[in-house]
């Protein structure tokens, strides 16, 4: 069997790792099942950088080799383009976006070594599997090479209409470059038909009416493929001993009080201080939780080095201390914040230990912080999900209480709604939230992608 290839920006860790959901669960996931190569960058900075050695680990099913950055690399490719340019402009924050002409060229020139590093790995069976924005222009580095194994590419964030992305400079040619890539993979059909819609209107292709996209000569497919989770091993988790661990402790904690749970990495996209907010207007409306209800919010530190980053911490911590310092009375604060990171077992038990998993990014790929959720709780008594509807799995989890993050009103409304619900309807609502997952999880994400590549591969090269 053909080997796979996955290229992300960070690799690993294989085994189970603090970090909670993203792109790295879903890999390591399938990474798992099917065996192969990963390659990326080891998150270190040296002076040799991308020239550097190879850094190989195994396991019984996986290898992993990475390489280092240099200061100027990580500046301008990782800090610079990746995360001042493309993560504010794919989430719909143009008055976040750094356009910076010297970012965008030492990204390429970034890719382009990459792409140099990756060649001399490959052997001719190959699936290579490219992933996320930090490698869009791979594909096109890996051809012009002469690379001629099936290369697919997967957008693990949104993909914005042609009125937003059009404000990126040179938008056009980073567009061009997806079209290296044989089969290219977003979260939702609205990510797709933005994809379309920019290579009709901007670019001057045509959609086939088997949903192939072509341009520039070359005909893909872009499809979509929501990222699932491994959901049975996900509810396991939420059964061992760490778990159950965690799980008393927050029990213990919370003296018979209910919890709502939010887990995210510290991002200005996740809508933080909109959720804490939404909260205390539920404090406001529904004065019966004072003292009864709290907020626990889990938000790891995330690209801590970056100023928005350090200011989106600051108005969590402004936020939060003002709620609390309104509403807190003895024996019972109403939001407790942590900035720290979990293991993924513990956070099934403290998934498992919520009566609600408030997930309200303003802007999200797919969020898999909402199907951990769902995966953890009891089946005899399970908790309900709140659920933005700007999270590509939102798509995918209709059962959910869908919320529009910005509205405060609404939010509060439907937390008070989940606090409320009969365990007849949570249990309906989990049942139907638990059999989609079990059916799209990890396997068949990455099984159909896959599969699709190979196929479309066979057809590009028979043309």
């Amino acid at each position: 069997m053909a080997r796979l290839v996955v290229v992300s920006n960070r690799v690993g860790p294989l085994k189970d790792s603090r970090k909670a959901g993203g792109l790295a669960v879903g890999l390591v996931d399938a990474l798992k099942k099917d065996g192969g190569l990963w390659f990326g960058w080891s998150g270190r900075i040296s002076e040799e950088g991308t020239f550097g050695p190879l850094q190989t680990e195994s396991t019984r099913r996986v290898e992993t080799a990475t390489i280092d950055l240099n200061q100027a690399d990580y500046d301008g490719y990782y800090a610079g383009y990746a995360n001042k340019s493309l993560w504010p402009v794919l989430h719909y924050r143009l008055d976040l976006a750094v356009f910076e002409r010297t970012y965008e060229l030492v990204y390429r020139r970034v890719n382009d070594r990459f792409a140099t590093r990756l060649k001399s790995l490959l052997r001719p069976d190959d699936v290579v599997w490219v992933h996320d924005y930090h490698f869009m222009p791979l594909g096109r580095a890996l051809r012009a090479m002469d690379v001629e194994n099936p290369i697919g590419y997967f957008l693990h964030v949104p993909f914005p209409g042609p009125d937003f992305l059009t404000a990126l400079p040179n938008s056009h040619q980073l567009v061009r470059d997806l079209f290296a890539y044989d089969v290219i993979g977003f979260q939702t059909q609205r990510d797709v038909e933005n994809f379309r819609a920019f290579a009709e209107l901007e670019l001057g292709g045509y959609v086939g009416e088997d949903g192939s996209v072509t341009a520039f000569g070359r005909t893909i497919l872009a499809k979509a493929y929501p990222i699932g989770i491994d959901t049975e091993g996900f509810a396991q988790y939420a059964l061992t001993a760490e778990a159950k661990r965690n799980q008393q402790r927050l029990m213990a904690a919370l003296g018979g009080h209910t919890q709502i749970i939010g887990v995210d990495r510290l991002d200005y996209s996740k809508g933080l201080p909109e959720r804490l907010h939404a909260f205390e207007r539920l404090l406001e409306n529904y004065p019966e939780h004072r003292g009864n209800v709290s907020l626990m919010q889990v938000a790891p530190l995330s690209r801590s080095d970056l100023d928005a980053y350090d200011k989106i911490r600051r108005e969590l911590e402004s936020v939060s201390g003002h709620i609390n310092a309104r509403f807190a009375d003895m024996g019972w604060t109403p939001i407790h914040c942590m900035f720290r990171s979990f293991t993924r077992r513990a956070l099934a038990g403290i998934y498992r230990g919520s009566a609600i998993g408030l997930v309200t990014p303003l802007r999200d790929g797919m969020n898999l912080v909402a199907k951990e959720y769902v995966a953890a709780q009891d089946p005899e008594d399970p908790g309900v999900l709140v659920l933005s509807r700007f999270a590509g799995a939102a798509h995918e989890m209709p059962e959910a209480l869908i919320v529009n993050p910005y509205n405060r009103e609404h939010v509060a409304e439907m937390i008070q709604t989940a606090l409320r619900m009969s365990l007849e309807e949570r249990k309906e609502r989990w049942n139907a939230l638990f059999k989609t997952l079990s059916e799209n999880d990890s396997h068949h994400w990455a099984q159909s992608i896959i599969a699709d590549l190979r196929q479309t591969h066979r057809a590009t090269l028979a043309a």
